[in-house]
Order: C-alpha cells, then sequence, then structure tokens
C-alpha cells in the first residue's frame, strides 16, 4: 500500500524520498481503486482459466490476495499449496470450497518470518520430489511497531523481502521449478514513494525504524529483484513477473492504515479486483516489452512514476549481495547453535 497520515519521516530517508502525500494521492485515486478497476476492465476480452495439472505454491494464503489466488486457482483445477503460518485460517480456506475441488489444496503450515521454517518448506518440497509450476510470492505486512524475529532481524524485512528471495532462490537452485514455470511476485503501488535504499531494507534499531518507509522500501526492491531474476534467468524459459493489486481492502490495511481506510473505504479494491492480475499473468503469460516495468491492470506499466526513484536500481547486485549475506549469516548461526537434542 502506501504511507499513512502524518508519519515521521526517518533521518536518513533523503529529501526526495519525502514525496507530498497528497500529490501522490490525488494521483492515484482514481487509478488504484476499484472504479479503476472497473473502467478498465470493460476493454478486456473474456478470457478463461484452465490450470489443470499444474501445482502452486501461494504465499501468504490464509486471508486476503493470498487466499482468492489459491482458491481461484483451485477452481480452475490447479493443485495448490496453501503456505500461511495460520494453521486455522487455511483450514477454514479450505473447507470454504466446494468438496470436489477441496482436496487439491493442500495447507502447509509456515513462518515466513523466520529462514528456518522457509528452510524447512524447501525441505520438504524436494524430499516429494514435487516441482512447482506457478509460485505467487505474496506474504506481506506493513507493522506500525518495531519488532525483531527470533532469528535477529526486523520482522517485516524477513516476511516482505528476504523469505521471497530465500523461496525464489532456493526453488531455482534445488531443481524444484518446473518447465515453464512461472514466477509472480507481489508489490506494492506504495513503492512508487521510494528509490530502492539498502539501509532502510532491515532497521534492527527501533529509533530508526518507521513501517510505511520500510514497507514501500521492500516493495522497491521487489521490483529491482525481478528485473534482475529476468536478466539471469530469462534463458531457462522461467517467466518472472512483479505486480501491484493497487489499493484493497484488506486485513492488513484495517489493521495498518485505519485512516487511510476510512478516507476512502467505499472505493477500495476487494481481493478479486486487486488479485485479477496475478491471475491473469499465470494464464496468460504475456512477452514484457521492458525488464523494469510492473504490472497492473493486465498491462506492464513503469517501474518509476517519479524521477528520484531510478538512481536506487543501480543497486541491483548490491541488493542480492546484501540478500544472500543475510541468508549465509542465518545459516552460520542455526550450524553455530547448540543442538536441543
Amino acid at each position: 500500500m502506501c504511507s499513512r497520515g502524518r508519519r515521521r519521516e526517518p533521518a536518513n530517508a533523503g529529501a526526495g524520498a519525502r514525496v507530498l502525500r497528497p500529490l501522490f494521492y490525488g494521483r492515484f485515486l482514481f487509478s488504484f481503486t476499484e472504479p479503476g478497476f472497473r473502467f478498465r476492465r470493460l476493454f478486456w476480452r473474456k478470457t478463461t482459466r484452465d490450470f489443470r495439472g499444474q501445482l502452486w505454491l501461494v504465499t501468504g494464503a490464509s486471508g486476503g490476495l493470498g487466499a482468492h489466488i489459491a482458491s481461484e486457482a483451485v477452481k480452475a483445477g490447479a493443485t495448490v499449496i496453501a503456505a500461511a503460518r495460520d494453521a486455522g485460517k487455511l483450514s477454514a480456506l479450505r473447507e470454504r470450497l466446494a468438496p470436489d475441488v477441496r482436496e487439491r489444496l493442500e495447507p502447509w503450515i509456515c513462518d515466513f518470518a523466520l529462514q528456518g521454517e522457509v528452510a524447512a518448506l524447501l525441505q520438504r518440497l524436494h524430499a516429494a520430489g514435487r516441482q512447482v509450476d506457478v509460485l505467487i510470492n505474496n506474504v506481506g505486512v506493513l507493522l506500525d511497531a518495531h519488532e525483531l524475529t527470533a532469528e535477529g532481524r526486523e520482522r517485516s524485512f524477513a516476511i516482505n523481502l528476504l523469505s521471497h528471495f530465500q523461496l525464489t532462490e532456493g526453488l531455482l537452485a534445488d531443481g524444484l521449478l518446473a518447465s515453464g514455470a512461472v514466477i509472480i511476485n507481489m508489490s506494492s503501488g506504495g513503492g512508487y514513494n521510494f528509490p530502492l535504499m539498502l539501509n532502510l531494507l532491515n532497521v534492527t534499531e527501533a529509533v530508526r525504524y518507521n513501517g510505511t518507509a520500510a514497507y514501500a522500501c521492500h516493495k522497491r526492491a521487489q521490483m529491482v529483484l525481478n528485473a534482475n531474476w529476468r536478466r539471469l534467468h530469462a534463458a531457462r524459459g522461467i517467466s518472472f513477473y512483479v505486480m501491484h493489486p493497487g489499493w484493497v481492502d484488506t486485513e492488513g490495511v484495517q489493521r495498518s492504515l485505519p485512516r487511510f481506510r476510512r478516507a476512502l473505504k467505499s472505493i477500495l479494491r476487494d481481493a478479486a479486483s486487486g488479485a485479477d492480475t496475478a491471475l491473469w499473468l499465470a494464464a496468460w503469460r504475456p512477452a514484457q516489452t521492458e525488464v523494469t516495468g510492473i504490472w497492473f491492470d493486465r498491462a506492464l506499466r513503469p517501474a518509476h512514476v517519479f524521477a528520484y526513484t531510478r538512481e536506487g536500481d543501480r543497486a541491483a547486485q548490491a541488493l542480492v549481495d546484501q540478500l544472500q549475506g543475510e541468508l549465509n549469516d542465518g545459516q552460520s548461526k542455526s550450524l553455530a547453535a547448540p543442538s536441543r537434542h
């Protein structure tokens, strides 16, 4: 999503990151809300979805966009690994499906804030000898309060970015992606507000933390990562897409952006509108005319709408190095920790 109310800008955000919020909201108010979706839908050709024989992995599938994507993929014939940390919500999602299709939704418990649990998910896939046809990197969170995980990382960084990197890189390295696989990264229009700023990705000191800024930086980093993966792996026949859903009335928005929601509740998108482009991309797999674009409402849009955000993209390799370094450090600490058995 985007920033909320009168929040303190982090001292090291840089002058370019201080976008006037009225300008941002005014520019995207129609486009990112339900009226914009309904207007564009008038010009789309009628399409059908057929995901029979495909294995999907959807992260953050216990609610919101992830739950809708998982359900719709199952209804269109896919077998879906619905991964999230809340077993009760995953069970309820499964039960809401018709009896003749619910067997194709597999609830897998994983806390994407923890490197160890993502590693366990990858190991489970490997042990089962399964290959993923469609990966939806959907899990994400916007936090008001600063919080460190048990592994010592800022929680939203671990969920929004590091888990996406670890899961995608793990699938690529272990041969767990099927031929012609598709990876769809769920970003946010809030990422338009910030350039890639490495020092704001994993803020472990509470005094420097700003949840809105952190979220926007993570979403910008997703765009940069997607472009990097496209450059590296296009020859392998794997399709990488990054998209954003517009402004959707999710539980996260209700919890973390109450003022924003009160102002725009009547025109916020529902899960079906927000998830439409992800399902369309998985079904049609359109060609991409530029490496750095972001998909929104079934069209490839510019990844930058403000000039100052472009410079950060030059740090793509530094971003990859930082994320890989985090994983290496985490693995070293895990190996060094005394056994509990």
